[in-house]
């Protein structure tokens, strides 16, 4: 049977997500063999491609978590936390928005489907004592996740449509069979040619190892910083606390940030990451000279369980401390 592609446009996108630049790149994606496929090229183009400003349009586009919204998604999203408001409550989370956003610069973000009032003003005052750069990215990966709950509603519509297309057109075939034959034979090679695009179409949608650098210092991203990553080849199984035989360790590739403080490619888009210990070196020193840290080296383990996943190790730097963690 001929494999069903939905195809989603610029202006519904737009309603998924705020952003210009992410509704054009996956509108430019489009059409989706499966709903994972779709979701999985939204995760890459919003925390891949999508830059600052295009996250700041995508917060911009929503109403103040609380007040009335507008667009019917956000009154179905919002309608938990609406049906348990009550004038008390309502007034607090209204006064917390303001101070949120007077804080960070942008409206609160959260996923509200399912939330009452009181679970997301818990929330938010739990959120309000970020960092503004961590809240950042809190607030992006909350956008992500509204962005994926309206692409499944969208692309489900989507694909009713099409499939009740599909079947009306299928019992509109006449009973001649020279007729029937030729269209058979244009089906099947639209069908065949459709099958070989899909084929190269790679399940991972993002390089396995990325990266980025936020100088908290600053408030703001780190253009600039040189990034080297390299794994671990030694005759050692893996790299030994205390260890001066540094020759174990294997060049894999390297970039530089830019001005959003994403790092460019480290390595080849592969399906299936090789198993074992990797470090990305970031050359501080040269980045902050007055800094205490001449570079800062980050060591983490992919287990055989994980090499299909993505890992993302972003550098939160100051002249004197940093922090990491695994984000998505």
């Amino acid at each position: 049977m001929e494999e069903m592609m939905v195809v989603l446009d610029e202006e519904e996108l737009l309603g998924c997500c705020g952003s210009t630049k992410f509704a054009k790149e996956m509108a430019s994606a489009s059409p989706f063999a499966s709903l994972n496929q779709a979701v999985s090229a939204a995760r890459h183009i919003w925390f891949n491609l999508v830059d600052v400003n295009g996250w700041l349009d995508a917060f911009s586009a929503h109403p103040q978590i609380g007040q009335s919204p507008s667009s019917q998604w956000s009154k179905a999203e919002q309608s938990t936390a609406l049906a348990t408001a009550n004038e008390s409550s309502s007034q607090e989370l209204s006064d917390w928005n303001n101070r949120y956003r007077l804080r960070f610069g942008f409206i609160f973000i959260i996923c509200a489907s399912g939330r009452t009032t009181a679970e997301i003003l818990a929330e938010l005052k739990k959120r309000y004592t970020n960092r503004p750069i961590i809240e950042f990215e809190i607030a992006a990966q909350e956008q992500m996740k509204i962005t994926e709950l309206r692409l499944a509603k969208l692309f489900s519509a989507k694909a009713k449509a099409s499939s009740a297309t599909f079947q009306y057109s299928a019992t509109a075939k006449t009973a001649e069979e020279d007729r029937v034959s030729i269209i058979e034979g244009h089906l099947c090679a639209s069908t065949e040619a459709s099958a070989g695009k899909i084929s190269h179409i790679p399940t991972r949608t993002r390089l396995p190892i990325t990266t980025h650098v936020l100088d908290v210092s600053q408030g703001s991203p780190a253009a600039g910083v040189e990034v080297r990553l390299e794994m671990w080849k030694g005759i050692q199984p893996r790299p030994l606390f205390g260890e001066t035989d540094v020759s174990g360790w294997v060049y894999q590739g390297s970039s530089t940030t830019n001005k959003d403080g994403r790092c460019g490619q480290l390595m080849g888009m592969i399906e299936d990451m090789n198993p074992g210990f990797y470090k990305i070196i970031f050359n501080t020193g040269k980045y902050c000279p007055e800094g205490f840290f001449p570079y800062v080296s980050i060591v983490f383990e992919i287990r055989e369980s994980q090499k299909r996943e993505h890992f993302h190790v972003p550098l939160l730097l100051s002249p004197f401390s940093f922090t990491t963690y695994r984000g998505s």
